[in-house]
């Protein structure tokens, strides 16, 4: 076993600090910035698709409603894979300054936009600074933050995706409920510009590097266009175009993985690509808990055809998921046994996909009252599975090598491993929902039970990421 295992161990065994000490003045400030960098990212995920039929109904420009989503993804993904070459070319503070300008400033040009190419066209710098916020989130946690309070902060941020979820549908709701888009966005340029303010007196200052940091070209490329044939997947009609996209996103996936092995310049750390690692295993065990998620997209609709719910109360009702993500990890990050953790992050997958079967078999048609309640702790414990491992893969990856910059990069990929398996997940969901044809019923059940096969995977590749990390500390 290496100094850097024992240390490592030591950190994971030690009585755990408290979240006052991570929320107390001493962290208090670059929590903020750190988590606040992820609410944002997360919440504008959804926000334009409560804002914009009444965006719509002013500027016009319904052909291109369903793009507002992809674009914004599609940015989101980009920015978090150039998250390392901005830390080294402007050090901490420098990045999250251009990544809070560059979120305040897409927010603004959504708020003023005249015409909806425009609105489109600032959704993407919304997504770029949104993205770059969420990788600079787990990646600048190493140097922010002390190893022992890693897990709290990577539970807060993590938290944050759940938080988001919920906040962005009922922030776009309430706002397209009074009839007015724009303030929402200018909310979100506002809250921007606050955090922006105090980064420089909460983060420390890192070096910069003057070297010339290349640019992953190719996986840039090829990772750009699976998440655009994903998210044009999930847009199109019929069963056949959404599954052939989908396909193409695959087979791009895998062209990303080939590139990456054999070429210097990457996205994803060295050591992933080792054999008898265990990062590649955090890394799909973190994508399918994100896929996961997908289902909230839908869960609105079940809620509304299938037990009558109004709009309103579908969604709170489908925000059960998140709220068990965002809960459980208070409970969670305060766990660190070796044994402990490494069975929470086996459970958490399995509980996942447990709870969308459960809530699957529940489905019916004119659903009662009754067994809607009962729904909603189904979904909780759902959500809970998440909850559960995130946070300990998170700092699984975060502290897989002792080279500053590879430390970076493993971080930041977190982050981009999240935003890809959403819209992976998404767009798997929409194929699904068009398999129930005219039924609902059957719609419901294709999604719950096909998302919840998938994600049942987690539980092996978490078992795998164990027991290849067993391997290392014994080598």
């Amino acid at each position: 076993m290496t100094a850097y295992d024992h240390e490592q161990l030591a950190v994971e065994t030690r009585v755990p600090p408290a979240w006052r000490e991570l929320l107390g003045r001493d962290h208090l400030g670059a929590a903020i910035v750190l988590a606040g960098g992820v609410l944002v990212g997360a919440i504008n995920i959804y926000l334009a698709a409560s804002l914009l039929p009444t965006a719509v109904a002013e500027l016009g420009g319904a052909s291109f409603y369903a793009w507002n989503m992809t674009i914004y993804l599609v940015a989101m993904v980009i920015a978090t894979m150039l998250t390392g070459r901005f830390l080294a070319r402007w050090g901490n503070v420098g990045a999250y300054l251009a990544g809070f300008a560059t979120f305040t400033a897409g927010s603004l040009a959504c708020a003023l936009s005249p015409a909806m190419p425009v609105l489109l066209a600032s959704r993407g710098a919304h997504g770029l600074g949104a993205g770059l916020l969420s990788g600079l989130g787990f990646a600048v946690i190493r140097s922010a933050l002390p190893a022992r309070l890693w897990t709290r902060g990577t539970a807060l941020m993590s938290a944050m995706y759940g938080v988001g979820n919920v906040a962005g549908p009922a922030v776009g709701g309430l706002f397209a409920q009074l009839g007015s888009w724009r303030p929402a966005f200018a909310a979100m340029a506002a809250i921007g510009a606050v955090c922006g303010a105090i980064v420089p007196r909460v983060l420390p200052r890192s070096e910069r590097s003057t070297a010339r940091v290349p640019i992953p070209a190719g996986s840039l490329l090829l990772v750009t266009a699976a998440a655009g044939a994903v998210s044009v997947a999930g847009v199109v009609t019929g069963t056949f175009a959404r599954a052939a996209g989908i396909a193409v996103a695959l087979l791009l996936v895998a062209g990303f993985v080939v590139h990456e092995r054999r070429n210097e310049v990457r996205v994803f750390p060295r050591m992933t690509y080792q054999r008898g690692s265990s990062l590649k295993w955090v890394y799909l065990t973190l994508g399918l808990l994100a896929f996961g998620v997908a289902v909230e997209s839908f869960l609105p609709l079940f809620g509304q055809r299938l037990a009558g719910l109004p709009p309103l109360a579908a969604g709170f009702f489908a925000a059960a998921i998140s709220l068990g993500w965002s809960l459980t990890q208070i409970g969670s990050a305060s766990v660190t046994g070796r044994r402990a953790v490494r069975r929470l992050r086996v459970l958490g997958p399995g509980l996942l996909a447990l709870g969308l079967i459960v809530h699957g078999l529940l489905q019916r048609e004119d659903t009662p009252v009754w067994l809607v309640i009962v729904w909603v702790p189904v979904l909780f414990a759902a959500g809970a599975g998440i909850g559960l491992a995130y946070p300990h893969l998170s700092v699984a990856a975060m502290s897989s090598t002792r080279d500053p910059e590879e430390g970076h990069r493993a971080a930041a990929a977190i982050a981009t491993v999240t935003s890809l398996s959403i819209a992976f997940g998404t767009a798997v969901a929409g194929v699904l929902v068009n398999l129930g044809g005219g039924s609902m019923l059957h719609s419901a059940r294709y999604v719950l039970f096909g998302l919840s096969l998938i994600c049942a995977i987690g539980a092996l590749t978490a078992h795998a990421a164990n027991r290849t990390s067993g391997y290392e500390a014994r080598s």
